[in-house]
């Protein structure tokens, strides 16, 4: 088989890839294990979500997927209050930058879903095997099947076998935290607040989510630091949950009612990953591109980001360059230099600011977000750079 580009990565980046690009005039294939949806229950919520910027909102509503969303899954993100280690307070709304919303919180699989509809009824050539083997122009797959390609396309995660066979190095640094979440009732409704803090133990968020029969509901994000966060999965399960919904409502102080765990509990560790994003024939996209620390919940805008840079480069080339040509990929890596530092510098450097534990340093972090409050300017700012 073979087609002038292959995307690698059933998940929602590699589908999300292959789709624009054919929606883009392009001829693409795509190669990943199609996965199976359950109908949707209006009592459990899948333990993944993210936060959509608008953004990749329009994006998604240019493949033609966002309005397939069911809208009970929904939640707009109105505002955010974002809490330091001390008295620090930042809140911001969407009216400050003139939008209806900051962010859209989304199940990681009816995203997926939606997209996976979406590339089927387009036809697109789908081989459901798995990846194998690489060589320049040449993937083989675990059935044997050989696909030739001028380009293809790492769509496939953080632990990319492609990007790992075409021998593009990784530069990748344990933060020594480990990211729990979980969904919980909460006693007082969240009215479309996301609440952050910044403590002593790691970063903690609280994501408004739909109403259920049992009232309001949040997801939890929280980046506790090691051994805290290995200790807590570490424990038998009755008495983990027992100890992060204690742990939990000590560090939310009330500010949602008493928190009830609703859901399974997940772990994963934390690390910084960059790569050089293209290598030859192969370009990166998404997790297997690059991977930041989620406390400002772009891990998936900054994704999609690289997909439409991708895409747009690929249709914008001239008619003599074949899809994997260099100079084409050098276009690509340029495009997207700038915002994949820029999320790097705010999302590592927050981290190495909190995690210093210096009395001095901790009252300037402190007094900083107490002026950032005080400076309508500057959330603006704020608020548009989240919001590409």
């Amino acid at each position: 088989m073979s087609a002038p580009i292959v995307v690698c990565g059933g998940g929602i980046v590699g589908l999300a890839t292959a789709l624009a690009l054919a929606r883009g005039g392009q001829s693409v294939a795509l190669l990943g294990p199609k996965s199976t949806f359950s109908p949707a229950d209006p009592e459990a919520f899948y333990p993944r979500v993210y936060a959509i910027s608008p953004a990749t909102q329009q994006f998604l509503a240019s493949l033609g997927v966002w309005d397939m969303l069911p809208a009970d899954r929904l939640t707009r993100v109105e505002a955010m209050e974002i809490h330091g280690d001390g008295d620090g307070l930042v809140n911001l709304n969407a009216w400050q930058g003139a939008i209806a919303e900051l962010a859209w919180i989304v199940e990681s699989n009816e995203i997926e879903r939606v997209l996976s509809q979406a590339v089927q009824v387009f036809g697109l050539p789908w081989v459901t095997e798995k990846f194998a083997a690489y060589a320049p122009g040449c993937i083989t797959t675990d059935h044997g099947r050989v696909m030739q390609a001028e380009l293809f396309v790492a769509a496939d995660g953080a632990q990319s076998a492609l990007r790992k066979a075409a021998g593009i190095d990784v530069d990748e640094k344990p933060y020594g935290v480990t990211a729990l979440v979980a969904h919980f009732n909460c006693e007082l409704p969240h009215q479309g607040v996301a609440v952050q803090w910044f403590g002593r133990d790691g970063v903690l968020a609280l994501l408004p989510m739909p109403d259920t029969q049992a009232g309001a509901q949040v997801s939890m994000v929280w980046s506790l630091n090691d051994p805290i966060g290995k200790d807590l999965l570490a424990l038998p399960v009755e008495q983990r949950n027992r100890d992060l919904e204690a742990r939990l409502n000590e560090a939310t102080a009330g500010r949602l009612g008493r928190l009830t765990l609703r859901s399974s509990v997940h772990g994963f560790p934390l690390s910084l990953n960059l790569t050089p994003m293209i290598g030859e024939g192969v370009a990166l996209v998404g997790d297997a591109a690059h991977r930041l620390h989620p406390l400002a919940g772009q891990g998936l805008n900054l994704g999609l980001g690289d997909v439409q840079s991708l895409v747009e480069t690929l249709i914008r080339r001239e008619t003599f360059r074949s899809p994997g040509d260099p100079m084409l990929l050098r276009r690509y890596r340029r495009a997207r230099a700038e915002p994949v530092l820029a999320m790097r510098l705010v999302t590592d450097g927050l981290h190495k600011l909190f995690a210093t534990e210096s009395a001095p340093v901790a009252w300037l972090r402190n007094m900083g977000m107490n002026l950032v409050e005080k400076l309508p300017f500057v959330k603006r700012q704020l608020i548009q750079g989240a919001s590409r």
